[in-house]
């Protein structure tokens, strides 16, 4: 007897409120709101939280990064993220996703284990990010990782995109046998999402679905530059687009 296949679920990273509404129109299931996507993402404001949830009826999940580079962070830095999560709580968001490395690779089992624990105290979910691509050994990860309490790791398959690490993910998957959530990202639109489902069997995926737009000043000063490191323009914005939302969950479920 064939079982049903189960409809796979999209979560948008989304840069700001304006593109948590859009991921949510567009169909997807769950929101990972951050700030900063172009340095890999940190943790969004607390304005921008409490906004999110006035105006979602999907799951919000929060990332708590704060800041860009490696994942290898001081005591201050460990204060700095359970206040965030804190600020979570209080937005009364849906869950929280974080990764912490020691020096040698392996993930910091003791920090992200209080990590957990303060948010799952609260009822928040807790999403292991991609910290755990630059991990030792993915394997080892994984089981420290379903150890520590998390309930779905956001992973490339340790390599620079989703699609390059397909047959990774696909392991992991097999590995985890059910006991935690292996949800592919970095890399994943509506041209490919639909192979890598089928060669993975993965059942949620994560993307930006994002679009480039033209601000609304009319006055340009072009005697100045604000970002110097030439990933962006002042004048120009990145948001996630509805419709590409929903071409990737089309293809997805194809």
């Amino acid at each position: 007897m064939n079982r049903e296949k189960l409809p796979v679920i999209l979560e948008v990273c989304s840069n700001s409120v304006t593109s948590a509404i859009a991921a949510q129109e567009g169909g997807a299931s769950r929101v990972e709101l951050c700030e900063n996507l172009s340095e890999g993402g940190t943790t969004p404001s607390y304005g921008q939280m409490l906004l999110a949830r006035k105006h979602l009826h999907i799951k919000l999940y929060v990332l708590i990064r704060p800041r860009r580079g490696d994942f290898l962070y001081t005591d201050l830095e460990f204060e700095v993220m359970q206040a965030d999560i804190r600020n979570c709580i209080e937005a009364g968001c849906d869950g929280i996703v974080i990764g912490m490395l020691k020096a040698d690779g392996n993930v910091d089992k003791e920090r992200c284990t209080e990590l957990v624990r303060l948010a799952r105290q609260w009822g928040l979910g807790v999403t292991f990010h991609r910290a755990f691509d630059m991990s030792a050994n993915l394997y080892q990860a994984l089981e420290d990782i379903i150890e520590i309490g998390c309930e779905r790791i956001l992973t490339s398959g340790g390599r620079s995109t989703a699609m390059e690490g397909a047959s990774v993910i696909t392991h992991l998957i097999e590995k985890a046998a059910g006991r935690i959530a292996i949800m592919p990202g970095c890399g994943i639109t509506e041209t490919n999402v639909a192979d890598l489902v089928h060669f993975t069997g993965a059942t949620e995926v994560h993307s930006s679905a994002r679009i480039s737009v033209a601000g609304g000043m009319e006055y340009k000063n072009d005697h100045i530059l604000l970002i110097t490191s030439g990933i962006a323009d002042e004048y120009s914005l990145d948001v996630t687009s509805a419709d590409r939302v929903k071409a990737i969950l089309e293809a997805a479920n194809g």
